[in-house]
């Protein structure tokens, strides 16, 4: 009898008794599911994503079925054949789409069967079909010195831009210049619905048609003889995914020698969530640049965040978060046509990126307050009326102002395509670290901006891993006759004691491995890529005088809860002299 009272107080079918042992019972099974998960991830090599893990951990916790349907995106570690497509269709996997350039496919499968893929020797990774975003009058044409490019005959004609983005709608300042439309968003046709990539077209493209009075253009691209090629990818609300963004890239790809495609433009991104090396979208623009074509991504608009103690960095998406691609951060020129109140935007994100520790963005362009052109009725012209501009030369509303790094790297893309122009020879390489060795490193040390959120004053650095290389330089850029001979690939950066080394060492994984160009034998000869404040190569920047905080952990590890802590603020060197400012307007529209 005792034992079974015993047997009944633990065991029981009493309200009290299910509460009080239930949860342990849950701990305990949480427990093994945990112990499994490792052990699977340990013997498969990580290579299933952390998401999924997740999932079908609370899958088996909550005795749920494992029957629930996900889209994920499968990696095989050769060229996919039809048998590979057939054995995943085997497992109950539906094929969404091939998607060659990462030797995988998308499909929807259910999720029991997820662990199974990652047993076959053949696969290399499996991971989520992510979600993937837009990254969204000023003077930057002239900040940049786009106006003396284009007076001096450098227009971008013979060069097309291939814009990865929520579609092109038909505007008279790129009448007959789109060559190539095509959707990748679900019911939906090439036009934009959003608003969002054509007025990216525009601020590359546009030619002022709509603006001009005598001769004068008051809204004018980058470069305004470009031809493009609308892949859209972002819905009516600015929404994709990984599987439709490879997929567009893929068909960039394919259609480069057709309509001599020499860049393709993202202004679009998502989380990282894993090393650049699984990542799907990272390996698809590795696979257009190794095919030659230059790729420009926006770096993301999140360096205000500070959720995680990191005062903005470590925020660059992907794939911005790639060592071949160039980065782009936002700068706000302040609307003046002079370089010499421009800074970094406050919401642009900075490096060094999440997981990788790659120095990030390479560059800042212009990206606040950009007027370029509007797609009216639009997601956004209807969202932001106030935000559509006037052009008084022609009496017309055919303008529209955007704020974000969205708007920086078609600046940077525009910049692209003047230097092919005139060189058609040009590398994605050389296009890349030509645009990073002239790129001005004038800029004050920091300057402070009011946070009308919290009623503090905050303070941006202009540091290696907010601005890069420094602020584009059009004219610079053309003027440069430096070739690389090697990788351009973005460096790394590590912590040695308290200090931090950014280097191009192919033990620390540098892609390209010895052949880097930004190595200690770097063609640049004795000029600093970085400005004066770094000394390039396996170095250190500024001695022992970067302060991260004691508890920086720059492992293999994610930005949760407490797990990352900068300390209280990022000081680049003991002591800060620059010019101090407010920045009463960094918001993005």
């Amino acid at each position: 009898m005792i034992q079974r009272k015993a047997h009944e107080t633990i065991f029981g079918q009493t309200g009290r008794s299910r509460r009080i042992w239930m949860p342990l019972l849950r701990i305990l099974l949480v427990g093994i599911a945990l112990l499994s998960v490792a052990q699977a991830g340990e013997r498969n090599g990580k290579k299933i994503s952390d998401e999924l893990v997740e999932k079908r951990l609370r899958a088996i916790v909550s005795l749920a079925s494992q029957d629930e349907l996900v889209d994920v995106i499968v990696q095989f570690k050769d060229t996919p054949a039809n048998r590979h497509f057939d054995k995943v269709k085997g497992m109950g996997g539906s094929l969404a789409r091939k998607l060659m350039s990462v030797k995988g496919g998308s499909f929807r499968l259910p999720l029991s069967v997820v662990q199974a893929l990652a047993d076959d020797p053949e696969v290399s990774f499996v991971s989520p079909d992510r979600p993937v975003h837009s990254t969204s009058t000023d003077r930057y044409i002239q900040a940049i010195g786009a106006d003396y490019a284009n007076a001096q005959g450098w227009t971008g004609r013979g060069i097309t831009v291939a814009v990865i983005d929520s579609g092109i709608t038909y505007h008279d300042d790129l009448y007959q210049r789109v060559l190539y439309n095509q959707s990748f968003v679900s019911g939906e046709n090439a036009a934009d619905y959003y608003g969002h990539g054509t007025h990216v077209a525009g601020i590359i493209a546009g030619d002022g048609y709509d603006s001009q009075y005598d001769g004068y253009y008051a809204v004018q691209g980058v470069a305004p003889d470009v031809k493009l090629v609308n892949l859209k990818v972002l819905d009516q609300n600015g929404s994709s995914s990984d599987s439709a963004v490879i997929a567009a890239i893929e068909r960039a790809i394919a259609l480069k020698n057709i309509y001599n495609i020499r860049i393709i433009n993202l202004s679009l991104g998502r989380s990282v969530a894993e090393s650049y090396t699984q990542d799907p979208l990272c390996q698809a623009v590795e696979a257009a640049y190794k095919a030659g074509i230059v790729v420009i991504v926006s770096a993301g608009n999140g360096g205000r965040d500070n959720s995680e103690n990191t005062q903005g960095y470590s925020t660059v998406t992907v794939p911005g978060n790639d060592p071949y691609v160039i980065t782009v951060g936002a700068i706000d020129t302040r609307g003046t046509d002079t370089r010499s109140d421009d800074r970094v935007a406050t919401y642009s994100s900075k490096g060094p990126t999440l997981l990788d520790q790659i120095v990030k963005p390479d560059l800042v362009a212009p990206g606040n307050r950009i007027v370029s052109l509007i797609d009216s009725g639009g997601t956004l012209s209807n969202k932001f009326p106030g935000n559509e501009y006037f052009a008084e030369t022609t009496y017309s509303y055919s303008y529209f102002t955007l704020s974000g790094t969205s708007m920086a790297a078609p600046v940077v893309s525009g910049a692209a395509a003047l230097m092919l122009q005139k060189d058609p020879t040009l590398s994605p390489d050389t296009v890349k670290a030509r645009l990073m060795k002239t790129a001005s490193k004038s800029f004050p040390n920091y300057y402070t901006w009011y946070d009308s959120s919290s009623g503090t004053y905050r303070t941006v650095q202009h540091d290696i891993f907010t601005m890069g290389a420094g602020y584009l330089d059009v004219r610079a850029a053309l003027a440069n006759t430096d070739v690389a001979s090697a990788s351009a690939a973005s460096p790394f950066a590590r912590m040695v004691g308290n200090t931090v080394e950014i280097t191009s060492n192919p033990t620390l994984g540098q892609p390209g491995g010895s052949s880097v160009i930004w190595g200690n034998s770097v063609i640049w000869g004795n000029s600093v890529i970085w400005g004066n404040s770094v000394i390039w190569g396996n170095t250190l920047i500024n001695g022992g005088s970067v302060i991260w905080g004691n508890s920086v952990v720059w492992g293999n590890t994610t930005l949760s809860g407490n797990s990352v802590i900068w300390g209280n603020s990022v000081i680049w060197g003991n002591t800060i002299v620059g010019d101090r400012s407010v920045d009463a307007d960094g918001d993005p529209d």
